[in-house]
């Protein structure tokens, strides 16, 4: 744009230094553009944080469930620490309640004591459910149960059992709730969690099963004149070892299809690590015991004359070997899962930290986008506003301005011509003036024959009203005069018809009753376009043959309808039958007419 030095006038004008001077923020238009600006940037601002939201609430839900893991598998942790406290305390209570409760085998206070304090820690975690505190609850009860009840030994196993697979059920929920992505072998802990407790309760079973009381005998074999030692047990305490043994038997098969499961489903380093602990002679001695006594559901003399003491020995020694394993897998589940939620928090920080760099990148391009729009704005809304202002614009000097020759300085051309439009407006002005009171005056005339034709409007409307309603009395008078009229003439052809033997005249009759009831309908019909009804209601409803016969009879044809079969038991209403009734004839009238 060509440079122009404006001319000196009475009123100031806007030089090249005015052009680049800042705007005054807080007066007139740049405030509302700056406000705008503002908003826009925000805008912004907003939709990169929108678009960032659904990372970070995903990255926070992973936190969140990372979180509830390790605070679930801490409780797990101590929950299966205490079924294994509680399968020591059910097998030490299994064997005593086997040998018939005597004072001498009482269990001691040691397993109880340690499951009454895991009792105690699991019930003062915060996270444990009130499901899992009642059942804690209900230990203290099992037990005083067990030691003072009437209960069989295989039922105070049974019971015992119970509350320690509501124990072992954290385990499978945890296997269930841990993601994929916290790797593999959630399934295969729960699993060796199952051999362990049932490799417990095949040991109990087994103790329970040789403690219950028998007696031995030394018998002269007469054969070989050998003493033979053989042992007996009644009836009633034989049923009892045979339940524990079988049992047991069952509590062996679970154990070792827990097992197999765990092999298949679990890594190879926890495997390794099974196969490492879980080994030496007196696994091998107890795997040996497992063999022979639990190959039938029955115990012979030979394996009733098995040592408890080194059998409970090389059992405790492998299922505490099992323990072992299990807690060192649980330990490093819950290092994986706190790893995990470590890992989790740092990437919710990473996310954090990106969204809010990409927010101050555009807040900042976008400030500087909007400062390079302000700047020339001011230049605009001065020589705007001194063009606004002017009352006669005929003797100012357009406005200069300095600077690129983008679309604000189209904007100024424009103003400028604008200015010059003004300029030739403004003699234009007093002749449009007094057209304007002009069209004012003939505006006010034209109102005024407005609300004489509105009023001439209302007068004949009101006429017109009184007139309708004139006739249709008129009408309603002449429809009901008619109306009575053939109600006397239909009751005087009915009393001529009762009288009357004559077979012509009696269908002359007959045909006067038609016509006459043809009449009454169409002086019906007239009523109802007068406005009016004459119609008497039945009191209860009407079969439905009778109002299509009604029909029949009012339509002039009537000849030429034949009424079919109709529903049996089908009736109209009392009040709609008459109403029915007249649209059936008029459909009927019409139908035998074209």
């Amino acid at each position: 744009m060509q440079k122009t030095r404006p001319r000196r006038t009475g009123k100031q004008t806007p030089s090249e230094g005015d052009a680049e001077q800042k705007p005054t923020v807080g007066r007139g238009r740049p405030t509302h553009v700056r406000n705008r600006l503002i908003v826009a940037v925000a805008v912004v601002a907003a939709a990169i944080a929108g678009a960032g939201a659904p990372s970070l609430l995903t990255a926070s839900g992973q936190l969140s469930d990372s979180q509830s893991l390790v605070t679930r598998a801490e409780q797990t942790q101590d929950a299966l620490a205490l079924a294994h406290s509680l399968a020591d305390e059910r097998d030490d209570m299994t064997s005593y309640i086997a040998a018939g409760r005597p004072k001498a085998k009482a269990p001691t206070e040691q397993h109880s004591t340690r499951v009454d304090r895991q009792v105690e820690e699991l019930r003062a975690d915060s996270g444990t459910s009130a499901e899992m505190r009642d059942d804690l609850e209900a230990i203290a009860a099992l037990r005083r149960a067990a030691l003072s009840g009437k209960s069989s030994a295989i039922e105070a196993h049974q019971a015992y059992s119970t509350a320690i697979t509501r124990l072992h059920r954290l385990a499978e929920q945890l296997a269930e709730e841990t993601p994929p992505r916290a790797g593999s072998g959630s399934y295969a802990l729960a699993e060796l969690d199952t051999a362990v407790q049932q490799a417990a309760a095949a040991r109990g079973l087994l103790l329970a099963a040789l403690s219950v009381p028998s007696s031995t005998q030394t018998v002269i074999d007469p054969v070989t004149g050998l003493p033979t030692t053989s042992t007996s047990a009644s009836d009633a305490d034989a049923e009892r070892r045979d339940a524990l043994t079988a049992a047991a038997l069952q509590a062996r098969v679970r154990s070792d299809a827990a097992l197999a499961d765990f092999r298949e489903t679990a890594p190879q380093a926890a495997r390794s690590s099974y196969d490492s602990t879980v080994t030496g002679p007196e696994v091998d001695a107890a795997e040996k015991y497992l063999e022979d006594l639990t190959d039938e559901p029955t115990l012979s003399d030979e394996e009733l004359a098995t040592g408890t003491k080194k059998l409970a020995a090389a059992l405790t020694a492998r299922v505490e070997a099992m323990r072992g394993v299990e807690s060192a897998l649980f330990e490093q589940r819950v290092k994986d899962l706190a790893q995990l939620r470590d890992d989790d928090v740092t990437a919710l920080e990473i996310r954090v930290a990106l969204l809010g760099a990409l927010m101050l990148l555009a807040v900042g391009v976008a400030t500087a986008m909007a400062r390079t729009l302000t700047r020339p704005l001011s230049v605009l809304r001065r020589g705007s506003a001194r063009l606004a202002g002017a009352e006669n614009p005929v003797g100012e000097e357009p406005i200069a301005f300095t600077g690129r020759n983008d679309e604000f300085a189209q904007v100024v051309r424009s103003v400028n011509a604008l200015h010059a439009h003004a300029a030739q407006l403004t003699g234009r002005i007093t002749t449009l003036e007094a057209d304007r009171k002009h069209l004012v005056a003939q505006r006010q005339r034209m109102a005024d024959a407005r609300e004489e034709l509105r009023t001439q409007v209302t007068e004949s409307t009101a006429r017109l009203e009184q007139l309708r309603s004139s006739i249709g009395g008129t009408f309603v008078s002449l429809a009901l005069r008619t109306l009575g009229l053939v109600e006397r003439q239909l009751g005087v052809i009915e009393g001529l018809e009762e009288r009357e033997d004559d077979p012509d005249r009696l269908a002359t009759l007959f045909k006067l009753d038609h016509f006459a009831t043809v009449m009454r309908r169409h002086s019906e019909n007239l009523l109802v376009l007068a406005g009016t009804e004459h119609v008497q209601h039945s009191a209860g409803p009407v079969p439905l043959v009778d109002v299509v016969r009604a029909a029949v009879s009012e339509i002039e044809r009537y000849e030429r309808v034949r009424i079919a079969a109709l529903p049996p038991h089908a009736h109209i209403a009392g009040f709609a039958a008459d109403d029915v009734s007249h649209l059936l004839a008029e459909l009927l009238e019409n139908a035998t007419s074209f």
